[in-house]
């Protein structure tokens, strides 16, 4: 994952837009206090929470091993009626476990939305159990992004040491593999070099206002502290 340059500041107006241009309410926990605004808010996409994050390719492939392990011996004796009975079945649940693993990569992005603004990071997701994830830039210690062919990609943001977010209540809006000390990810961003580039000014410009805040340093693994994450 590729560590986010931080440009100047003063690049940052040029991608400033009204808080009201975006039907706010869903994705933010309250009216924005004053001089605070919204820099850029989205939803990942669909398919690519199926693909990346719930592994539908890896389903369909299992899958597909099982059929085979369960006709070839059939094949290799020549019933091949009897062959794709045997098969049947299994890719028959198959498609179904492909079609359920979709429809919760679209329920996924339809209930996640993604705000940066100039003072934070604010993350609204949960399917059954919605739940608002407030960043300050001052609790961000770094954040890297891996771009893919589709020019989406995902934001992944190191916490200071001290601070705390529980994986499960994160995923799948989390960086894989980092259990022990997780780390908030939004996934599969539209634009993402857009993107990365509207958070790493919004981290410069937040830097700049206090120079403890965002030295853009990947902090040590181990460290624990509370919890920043809150069900609404």
């Amino acid at each position: 994952m590729t560590q986010l340059r931080i440009a100047p500041a003063h690049q940052t107006a040029s991608h400033v837009v009204p808080a009201n241009a975006f039907d706010a309410a869903p994705g933010l926990p309250g009216p924005l206090p004053a001089g605070e605004y919204v820099l850029w808010q989205g939803r990942p996409r669909a398919l690519a929470i199926a693909v990346r994050a719930l592994h539908i390719r890896l389903v369909g492939l299992w899958f597909v091993g099982l059929a085979l392990w369960a006709t070839l011996p059939l094949a290799a004796e020549g019933d091949v009626l009897g062959a794709a009975m045997a098969a049947g079945p299994t890719l028959a649940v198959g498609v179904g476990a492909i079609a359920l693993l979709c429809i919760l990569g679209w329920l996924s992005a339809r209930s996640t939305t993604y705000t940066i603004t100039n003072w934070r990071v604010v993350m609204r997701v949960g399917i059954a159990l919605p739940m608002t994830l407030n960043l300050p830039f001052n609790l961000v210690a770094g954040a890297g992004c891996h771009h893919f062919s589709d020019d989406s990609g995902d934001l992944a943001l190191a916490v200071k040491p001290g601070n705390r977010i529980a994986y499960l209540h994160l995923w799948p809006h989390a960086r894989p593999w980092h259990v022990s000390s997780p780390e908030p990810m939004m996934r599969s961003v539209p634009d993402a070099a857009q993107v990365s580039a509207i958070l790493a000014r919004a981290l410069s410009a937040a830097r700049e206002i206090d120079e403890e805040t965002a030295a853009p340093v990947i902090r040590p693994r181990s460290q624990r502290g509370p919890r920043l994450a809150t069900a609404s």
